[in-house]
């Protein structure tokens, strides 16, 4: 599951509970990883909020910034979660923390072994080969751009969240259809309080707002095409996701 919206005043609270129901658990346990907000407290809080006393979940926190775990604690945390969901913030950072301490293969055997992963943002992008990051602006808020981050790789594409808003007055959209004229492939985009949801084979775009889409990008005779992607209750094909058709 990628979503792309945000957790506050349960604005996609339609996708959360598909992210519940993608558990097969009535009280599924959550582990919420927010390094990408350098541990956040108060994202925690909202999180414990929505998936604890709103959807009847068991949810625990892994700080890997703030407090200094040991390997088996991580793994413990991690292969003993039904659903792993990781905040919004800085993906970069999140990504180098994560390598440093193993976290990504750790993830990657939980994927395995049919636990649910999602996210919001930064929390969308790291399962993708890439994505479009705005990671810079934590570092250089005045003179910044939006660069490529590289994921973890379990689904294939370069990856946009939030294709229609901006960050510090920078708009998404624009920026990633250059990136993907200039790297080619497919580029794999979400509105806010949009989702993809990958299952197997297959996939499908959920969202919490009616207008909401996903798109797929790419470039034919030297200009990049953006195709809408409604929401739908069935799940298609992953193949045409990936194929250069409208």
């Amino acid at each position: 599951m990628q979503s792309a919206g945000e957790v506050r005043h349960y604005e996609t609270l339609a996708i959360d509970q598909e992210i519940v129901a993608l558990s097969g658990k009535k009280n599924p346990r959550v582990l919420f990883i927010p390094t990408t907000s350098n541990d956040s407290e108060t994202y925690s809080q909202a999180i414990e909020k929505l998936y604890g006393k709103k959807l009847g979940c068991k949810v625990e926190k892994l700080f890997l910034l703030r407090e200094n775990p040991s390997q088996k604690e991580i793994e413990e945390k991690i292969f003993s979660a039904d659903i792993i969901y990781i905040g919004g913030g800085n993906t970069l950072k999140m990504m180098k923390r994560w390598r440093r301490l193993k976290v990504d293969q750790m993830l990657q055997t939980a994927y395995n072994q049919g636990v649910v992963l999602c996210g919001a943002s930064a929390g969308s992008i790291c399962w993708f080969e890439h994505g479009h990051s705005d990671s810079m602006s934590f570092y250089h808020p005045d003179n910044w751009k939006y660069i490529r981050v590289k994921g973890l790789g379990m689904i294939k594409g370069l990856h946009c969240p939030h294709f229609d808003g901006e960050t510090l007055g920078l708009k998404r959209k624009k920026s990633f259809a250059q990136m993907v004229q200039k790297i080619g492939g497919i580029g794999i985009a979400i509105d806010n309080h949009a989702a993809i949801v990958f299952r197997n084979d297959s996939f499908r775009v959920i969202n919490s707002k009616k207008e909401s889409k996903a798109y797929k990008l790419f470039k034919r005779k030297n200009r990049v095409v953006i195709v809408p992607i409604e929401a739908q209750k069935e799940y298609s094909p992953l193949e045409t996701l990936y194929s250069k058709s409208i």
